[in-house]
């Protein structure tokens, strides 16, 4: 599966012109808020509309190939936004300097915010801020990002994105113009990922409901393997109560390296989303009880949290799940 392309390199945004058209005709009146919170669960393209729209307020003329807030990508603005060179531009994200992905956004981050709109922007009509996403500030980031908000820069403009905007402070969300983004209908983010990808329409429609119509998760569970630890998860559910344990040890090879957390997590969020429909289905037909399969849900939620803040062997986390599943299929 090829690799999903960062935001700033993305032109297109299908399924939200809602959200575009709000934006676009506060610019055009003049009543810019200088901050906006864009809501919507992950993968629906908030991301996407931030680097959209920061191109047309750093300077990039509309576009209308690409969309109401559509810019060329061969503009000047849209190659410096790409290749991370542009001075009145500054994202706060995950991704640390070295490229690697961190738990949080520091504080240390967020407090660039203040010395960036204190200065006039030097080749653009605005200066843009962009946090993606605001939930992976932490405490200490979060109140300092507040500070920014209570002193509104001139020709200054903050997107934040949010996956979860309720776990925000309150005096945060209440300093935001908020737009919201909705997921795709199933058949259409499925028809999003056939557009884009080798897959067939059983798989498409898999992907999407996996991702909850969210065409951007979609892909990216495409990329991270995510039909294949499906197929694992339906595997090992359907031989309960027994443990294929030639089978888990197979799939615990998935697990290191690098990349072993992200492949841990897709299995257990499969085999939890499997466990939760398994459930439904069972007191849907009045079969129970259903405390021990709550018990194991509950277990496949909390592992990933606990394997990677703990630093625990996530081989011997699979076969603590596997142990709780053998017995809710036994009781």
């Amino acid at each position: 599966m090829p690799e999903v392309a960062h935001p700033r390199e993305v032109y297109d945004l299908e399924g939200q012109p809602a959200a575009e058209e709000a934006f676009e005709a506060a610019r055009g009146r003049g009543r810019l808020h200088h901050a906006w919170l864009l809501t919507g669960p992950e993968g629906v393209g908030k991301a996407t509309f931030a680097y959209r729209a920061a191109r047309r307020l750093l300077g990039a003329p509309a576009d209308p190939r690409h969309g109401i807030l559509g810019a060329d990508p061969e503009h000047p603005v849209s190659r410096q936004v790409a290749a991370r060179s542009h001075p009145d531009i500054l994202v706060l994200e995950r991704e640390g300097p070295d490229g690697k992905p961190r738990k949080v956004i520091p504080v240390d981050d967020v407090r660039r915010l203040a010395e960036f709109f204190s200065k006039s922007p030097a080749s653009a009509p605005h200066r843009v801020a962009i946090v993606d996403a605001a939930d992976d500030l932490n405490v200490n980031a979060a109140n300092a990002l507040l500070k920014t908000l209570e002193e509104p820069p001139p020709r200054g403009v903050l997107m934040m994105v949010s996956h979860s905007p309720g776990r925000l402070l309150p005096t945060i969300r209440s300093r935001c113009r908020r737009l919201a983004f909705k997921p795709f209908e199933l058949e259409e983010a499925a028809a999003f990922v056939r557009a884009r990808l080798d897959v067939n329409p059983e798989e498409a429609l898999r992907l999407a409901r996996m991702a909850g119509g969210a065409p951007g998760k979609a892909l990216a569970l495409a990329a991270g393997d995510a039909l294949a630890m499906d197929d694992a998860a339906r595997h090992l559910l359907g031989e309960l109560p027994r443990v294929d344990e030639a089978f888990a040890l197979s799939l615990a090879d998935r697990f290191k390296g690098g990349e072993g957390q992200a492949q841990f997590n897709l299995l257990l969020e499969r085999l939890a989303e499997r466990v939760h429909t398994l459930a439904l289905d069972r007191t849907r037909q009045g079969i129970g009880p259903l405390d021990h399969w709550a018990q194991a849900w509950e277990t496949l939620q909390r592992l990933p949290r606990e394997v990677e803040g703990l630093n625990l062997d996530r081989t011997d986390a699979l076969f603590t799940a596997l142990r709780e599943l053998r017995q809710a299929a036994r009781a």
